[in-house]
């Protein structure tokens, strides 16, 4: 019987190491405590959601996740996908939309362990890193704009990038000035306490500041508005059962997987190239479902991985899972012992630090990358943002993975295609556009395709071909296709070969295939394309093939002459 990861850590554990994982323990805590009583905020739910989320997501993890560092917890990204689907449940109370975001995480670690079974792991690149950029950017700029009443105290009710902006500037005689002035100092507190000494826990300091200050200058009697009542209690388990259909249960589940589990991949693999271990997205899938299963099934929400958290676990030297465990315990401490104190902390404390932590997530740097090296994959990124800020952040998701699938298809639709030939005095087949020194095989013409054969550049591949043959010399009689590239071959390809063969065989041309997969081979077979092209005719080695051709161009008698064929006009070089 397989044993848990947890115990296999703790199997050869030594003694030294237990002050590594306290210390992380109560670093991470320290850290995560703001983000756990501010993300909640964004969902519209009550800041004890985001602290039991955060406690009992680390311990499913650490049960079950393959990572020694990774500490999990509730993300910006995540949430803001999380609301917007509980906006579309249209729930008139919080105490229904805490009971649906708790069967979201549920529905999300069930899914996560489904998706772990069926080994589709592949999903964390459903987003690419360009339009996962985007979109992470989108959602920060959304984010950024929702902090303008918690920090002004006015109501907006716009949506959007620019509409909130317009309506605080209509309501201008409506802005709370002194908590505006208190969120703006405590985000430049954060900003430069982030530049300056980015390994103190900013966002801890600024809180206990504000809260500080909350209880010393009574800031409910100034008009400041501050969190409120914190539950001092413990969650129970409980299997939560909202009053939402279970089709958009599931829907939304998925939406906030694909975001969730994208993100987080990114960061596992990130701190696991830096510390060079491997991480495997089918196993995580399994750390990541404990996690958010354990968080639904005890009043909290759908999480991941915490760049944050992890980043100070990496930087205290945290050894195993043990760490995310005492950053637990330290957590549910807080809420037996503390809730008095996060009462009072101001809510434009909050607005700052959500501000700051969305600003942190723009990641400009990767954009200019972007600029620098791909355009179109910078386009693709601006498609990302653009969707996550006009049509929210739902609707975000299913364009930024639209995105992706368009990016791939566009990959594929033009497959990079050559003529090959040889140079004299060497071994091998080189292409004619690349090495000038380069000559056709006498009488015969070799096409390489580099890509694979699908439905959606079948026809292009055809018309390439088309083109080469309206431009053959009048002594070429032989079209060699190089398949070696051709990983898949489907269907519709396959209808496509056996037209370019029978259009081959008009000009009195003798085609050949060589360097066939094993799939594509048996997909050619299936389909009668082999049978029509003459065993004789498919060639394992392309050497063979043009051998061939050579013996059959004597045979009949042509002159050995050296012709260019279509070099100069078939494929374009691209």
């Amino acid at each position: 019987m397989p044993t848990l990861p947890l115990t296999s850590s703790l199997r050869g554990y030594r003694p030294e190491w237990l002050r590594y994982d306290l210390t992380s323990g109560l670093a991470i805590a320290a850290v995560g405590l703001p983000s756990a009583i501010a993300y909640p905020a964004l969902a519209g739910l009550p800041p004890e959601v985001g602290i039991y989320a955060s406690i009992m997501s680390v311990l499913g993890y650490a049960l079950l996740g393959s990572s020694r560092q990774l500490i999990v917890g509730p993300d910006a990204g995540t949430v803001t996908v999380l609301a917007a689907v509980l906006v579309c449940f249209g729930l008139s109370s919080t105490v229904e939309n805490v009971m649906a975001s708790a069967a979201i995480a549920a529905i999300v670690g069930l899914l996560c362990f489904a998706a772990s079974f069926l080994r589709l792991g592949f999903i964390a690149n459903l987003l690419s890193r360009p339009i996962l950029t985007g979109f992470m950017t989108g959602i920060s700029l959304s984010i950024l704009i929702g902090q303008i009443g918690r920090l002004t105290g006015v109501k907006i009710e716009s949506e959007g990038l620019f509409a909130p902006l317009f309506e605080i500037a209509s309501k201008v005689a409506m802005i709370h000035w002194p908590s505006l002035a208190l969120g703006i100092a405590l985000f430049i507190l954060l900003r430069l306490l982030g530049s300056w000494r980015p390994s103190i826990p900013g966002p801890l300091i600024v809180m206990a500041l504000a809260t500080a200050l909350s209880y010393v200058f009574d800031y409910p009697a100034l008009g400041i508005r501050v969190v409120g009542v914190v539950p001092s209690q413990l969650p129970s388990p409980t299997i939560p059962l909202p009053n939402v259909p279970i089709s958009d249960l599931v829907l939304g589940a998925a939406a906030v997987l694909v975001v969730s589990f994208s993100a987080g991949i990114v960061t596992a693999r990130s701190f696991g190239a830096k510390n060079r271990y491997p991480v495997d997205a089918n196993r995580e899938l399994l750390g990541f479902g404990a996690a958010n299963l354990s968080s639904g099934m005890f009043g909290g929400f759908a999480v991941t991985a915490s760049d944050s958290r992890t980043a100070i676990n990496d930087l205290m030297g945290g050894k195993t899972q043990l760490a995310g465990v005492f950053s637990a315990i330290a957590l549910a401490l807080t809420v037996l012992f503390l809730t008095d104190a996060l009462a009072v902390l101001p809510t434009p404390a909050l607005g700052a630090v959500l501000a700051s932590a969305a600003v942190g997530l723009i990641d400009l740097r990767t954009l200019r990358e972007l600029w620098r090296i791909s355009r179109i994959e910078f386009f693709f990124a601006l498609i990302s943002i653009a969707g996550a800020l006009s049509l929210g952040v739902l609707q975000g998701v299913m364009i930024a993975i639209a995105a992706t699938l368009l990016y791939l298809v566009m990959q594929g639709m033009m497959p990079r295609d050559a003529l090959l030939g040889r140079i004299p005095g060497r071994e091998g087949f080189y292409k004619l556009h690349r090495h000038p020194r380069a000559e056709p095989v006498p009488g015969a013409v070799i096409y390489l395709v580099q890509g694979s054969l699908l439905f959606f550049n079948a026809d292009y591949v055809k018309k390439r071909i088309e083109d080469i043959f309206s431009k053959l010399a009048p002594d070429v009689t032989w079209f060699i296709f190089h398949a070696e590239a051709a990983a898949q071959i489907d269907a519709t390809a396959a209808v496509m070969l056996d037209e370019v063969r029978a259009l081959a065989q008009e000009r009195g041309l003798k085609f050949a295939i060589v360097e066939l997969h094993s799939e594509p081979l048996d997909i050619l077979e299936r389909s009668g394309v082999i049978a029509k092209i003459g065993p004789t005719m498919v060639f394992e080695e392309l050497e063979e093939a043009v051998e061939k051709s050579l013996v059959d161009r004597q045979a009949s008698g042509s002159p050995h002459s050296v012709v260019r064929s279509a070099s100069a006009t078939g494929p374009d070089q691209h």
